[in-house]
């Protein structure tokens, strides 16, 4: 199975009229933040399959829009649903998915910095990764696994980060992909300029992947 995934810049292969020939067996796509929302809605309507993302640290209009409108807009829950589904796309923030036989959770925002909005210190990415565990129980029980994908921002501490304060990644991370073994984490918030920067690296069971611009990874898919 093909899985395309993007994240940070907005990469001419894929907003292209070609993107149809060009990734037309991919089974479903993964945003990793810092993307507009009108992106990702061009990659779902080409290629018509699900798209799951989670919110950087930058595309700030479209995260406030989203996860604060119910507390600032009195409107029905119609408008809600309406809000964060009209652009095809499947928000996956601390949540649990199953697509394709494949299980996939999200963790958004990077490193606190400057307070700046979907910031986070490790104890607070800790306590957001705790609201996957009820999914991720039900997932070793019923499927015999606990994850097969963990999507995120920012990296994890000492894998793909970078030394200054916006970019360094999470050690909460290295403790998800320790206990959970997810055989992906898949994150982006790191833009790669040179040919010899690392995309891919593998921690324990997990393979670490730079999304930024675009890539296809491939996983066999397991059964249940």
């Amino acid at each position: 199975m093909k899985i395309l995934c993007v994240a940070d810049q907005i990469d001419p292969l894929v907003y292209s009229s070609s993107i149809k020939s060009r990734f037309r067996d991919v089974a479903f796509v993964l945003g990793a933040g810092d993307l507009p929302l009108e992106y990702y809605s061009f990659i779902v309507s080409c290629l018509n399959v699900p798209l799951y993302y989670i919110f950087g640290n930058h595309e700030l209009a479209s995260y406030k829009a989203i996860k604060f409108r119910s507390f600032r807009d009195p409107k029905t829950w119609e408008d809600d649903v309406q809000l964060k589904e009209k652009y095809g796309a499947i928000y996956t923030g601390d949540k649990n998915h199953r697509q394709n036989r494949v299980l996939l959770a999200g963790l958004g925002g990077s490193k606190r910095y400057n307070d700046g909005m979907n910031q986070y210190t490790e104890l607070q990415m800790f306590f957001k990764a705790l609201k996957l565990l009820p999914g991720l129980i039900w997932n070793r029980i019923v499927h015999g696994r606990w994850l097969d994908i963990l999507l995120t921002h920012a990296p994890p501490l000492d894998i793909h980060d970078k030394p200054d304060p916006c970019h360094r990644g999470f050690r909460v991370f290295r403790w998800f992909m320790h206990l959970f073994k997810p055989r992906y984490l898949v994150h982006g918030h790191v833009h790669l300029y040179r040919l010899d920067d690392q995309r891919y690296t593998q921690f324990e069971q997990t393979m670490v992947v730079n999304a930024f611009n675009h890539v296809v990874i491939e996983m066999e898919v397991e059964g249940g």
